[in-house]
């Protein structure tokens, strides 16, 4: 009819209305592409097709039809099956071996059973990727993945990051207010990267929520009931920051009632295997660029402090400069795998030679490379952090 209200949302942004439809939402028509769903109505909206009631933010009832289905609700997916006689897959920026799949199928279940997890690994492992898959394999699926990076959420803002906010509550907050990250990812699942870099005063507020499953908004404003599944992902080791009671002990063992550990990339025995895989993922096979068999032997010597992240962009960045039906060789290589160690043999080759005695622990050569990039660069972290070809906050970590 010429009074019914007419709305349409592109995933769970409001993209088009008719003049009827503001007015019922109190709304202008600087509110396309600003709001989304959960800022305009109270409730999940029906299934297609179907007429349900809602309530609009002020609490208003409204009859309401969906119309259309929704595309960014995601169907179940089917659980991959797992590799075979030892191969490969790639996963993302990853790659899946035997012993990953196998962490990979035991948290999943854990993750079904409601068991909290927490993935550590260095920088670059991987911690993401493996969180979006348990996601994807998880009962949980088709529900919301969450991701909040407790080292990159100002300090300031971090607790109505997370929590949400009753209108007003604080200077420049927004009239209708927000949600919240927490409220975000109910039933679907939390994932709570670099937690080891929450600030104390957050870590208690968060262990209660985990605890009471209830958010309450700044400001103000009932507590919601909420229900997701946690992982959480660190790169410091949290047992020793409990030891030094720069992290709580309560949370730890909240979040910690399983550990799956992500390996670094000098850990694999296989590199060159893995490293041919990431190569044809990103388009690299041999009838566009091939690589030769002297790089990848100097890409496997090499150390990785980076891991994964490091090694991709290395690899995206070799194929981006060749030209189709190049072969890219040892030449091509950033100077600072060209300069690695004797490279490990191939699949196949002779034996590794026995290490020399004066080998020095990673961690002492990543010192002594720190330090050289810092007088190198006149104590210019920006520079020294390019000169090592990492970024300046992984640089930063590295200080601490």
């Amino acid at each position: 009819t010429p009074r019914e209200g007419l709305a349409v949302f592109d995933g769970d942004e409001l993209v088009a209305a008719n003049r009827h439809a503001l007015e019922l939402l109190g709304l202008d028509w600087n509110a396309l592409g600003r709001r989304r769903y959960d800022e305009l109505f109270r409730g999940a909206a029906p299934a297609s097709g179907r007429v349900g009631r809602l309530r609009d933010a002020a609490g208003a009832p409204l009859h309401v039809r969906r119309d259309g289905t929704p595309r960014h609700a995601p169907a179940r997916a089917e659980k991959p099956a797992p590799p075979r006689g030892g191969a490969l897959r790639t996963l993302g920026a990853a790659v899946v071996d035997d012993a990953l799949e196998q962490q990979l199928r035991r948290a999943a279940r854990l993750l079904d059973a409601d068991v909290p997890l927490l993935l550590e690994g260095e920088t670059g492992t991987g911690k993401e990727v493996f969180a979006r898959e348990l996601h994807r394999r998880s009962a949980r699926a088709g529900a919301a993945f969450v991701a909040v990076n407790c080292a990159a959420l100002p300090e300031g803002l971090i607790e109505a990051e997370l929590f949400g906010y009753a209108g007003g509550a604080f200077t420049g907050a927004r009239r209708e207010g927000a949600r919240g990250l927490l409220r975000e990812a109910d039933g679907g699942v939390l994932f709570l990267d670099e937690i080891g870099d929450m600030p104390l005063v957050l870590q208690s507020r968060l262990l209660r929520v985990l605890q009471e499953r209830e958010v309450a908004p700044l400001g103000g404003g009932r507590a919601q009931r909420v229900d997701f599944a946690v992982v959480a992902a660190s790169h410091r080791d949290l047992e020793r920051a409990v030891a030094e009671k720069t992290f709580r002990a309560d949370l730890y063992f909240r979040i910690a009632q399983s550990t799956v550990r992500l390996r670094p990339l000098r850990e694999y025995e296989r590199l060159d295997r893995l490293i041919r895989a990431l190569w044809t993922t990103l388009g690299g096979d041999a009838a566009q660029v091939a690589l030769a068999d002297e790089a990848v032997a100097r890409l496997a010597a090499h150390a990785w402090p980076g891991n994964f992240r490091q090694l991709v962009g290395t690899l995206k960045s070799l194929l981006a400069l060749a030209e189709p039906g190049d072969t890219v060789d040892a030449r091509a290589l950033p100077e600072r795998v060209r300069a690695a160690a004797a490279p490990r043999p191939l699949a196949g080759g002779a034996a590794d030679p026995a290490p020399p005695d004066d080998v020095r622990a990673l961690g002492e050569i990543e010192r002594d490379a720190v330090r050289r990039a810092l007088a190198a660069s006149d104590g210019n972290v920006s520079a020294a952090a390019r000169r090592l070809g990492i970024s300046r906050s992984t640089l930063y970590r590295r200080f601490r």
